[in-house]
């Protein structure tokens, strides 16, 4: 039988995470940042769940830029906890030059011959916009092509706002929908988005580490030329 108090502290841990889910889907980001419109709003059909998260990187954003660019599975990972979203491997500490040029419609591999994020939109240095849509066993789906009764679509979408300091605002909004519609909202109120937070703050930490040391290893005006010619 189960015991009054452990129903008792599920419920109460249920309830202190419903309670602080509102302040989590907004970490870091202020009024402006939530009320800001992004080039990915209105990509998903249907979308909801969304998620701003923010912060303030002490570097331009061709210092942050590389890093994003040379995301994925297969190439520099997603500097994160590693353990848990690129099968133990270190992500990448280097920018690596084969893995600068992105265009639409290019794939950030998240599931090696299984899964993806698909570029959507890109904007060197300010805005970049990824899409995946999944089946009920993970594997990647072509949004407009016919749907499972089982799928999930979600964005995930990377902004940089240089600031007038030398800084750059960074912000990371992302939601999506999902059928049957009941059991995506619990999965993702249950499991997806505490996961997101956890994963996205590290990601923080990790993009402003390297972009920091980059902008001091090469300097922000190099850098911004060697970027814009083509050449880093």
């Amino acid at each position: 039988m189960t015991s009054p108090r452990l129903l008792l502290g599920a419920g109460a841990l249920a309830v202190g995470a419903l309670a602080a889910r509102p302040r989590l889907m907004r970490w870091g980001a202020t009024d402006h940042d939530l009320a800001r419109p992004l080039p990915g709003d209105g990509l998903v059909p249907g979308e909801h769940g969304v998620t701003t998260m923010a912060t303030t990187i002490p570097a331009p954003p061709s210092a942050i830029w590389p890093w994003l660019v040379q995301m994925g599975a297969d190439r520099g990972g997603w500097y994160s906890w590693d353990r848990l979203d690129n099968a133990g491997r270190p992500s990448a500490d280097q920018v690596h030059l084969d893995w600068q040029h992105l265009e639409t419609g290019d794939r950030f591999t998240t599931v090696p011959g299984r899964a993806w994020f698909e570029v959507v939109h890109v904007e060197p240095a300010r805005s970049l916009v990824l899409r995946a849509t999944l089946d009920a066993k993970g594997r990647s789906l072509d949004p407009a092509g016919p749907q499972p009764r089982w799928r999930t679509d979600a964005r995930w979408e990377f902004f940089l706002d240089p600031q007038g300091d030398g800084t750059t605002r960074l912000l990371v909004r992302s939601g999506g929908a999902g059928r049957p519609k009941l059991l995506a909202d619990l999965a993702n109120v249950a499991f997806w988005h505490p996961a997101h937070v956890i994963m996205q703050a590290r990601q923080f930490q990790l993009l402003r580490r390297r972009s920091v040391e980059l902008a001091a290893r090469r300097g922000a005006r190099e850098l911004r030329h060697e970027v814009a010619a083509g050449t880093f």
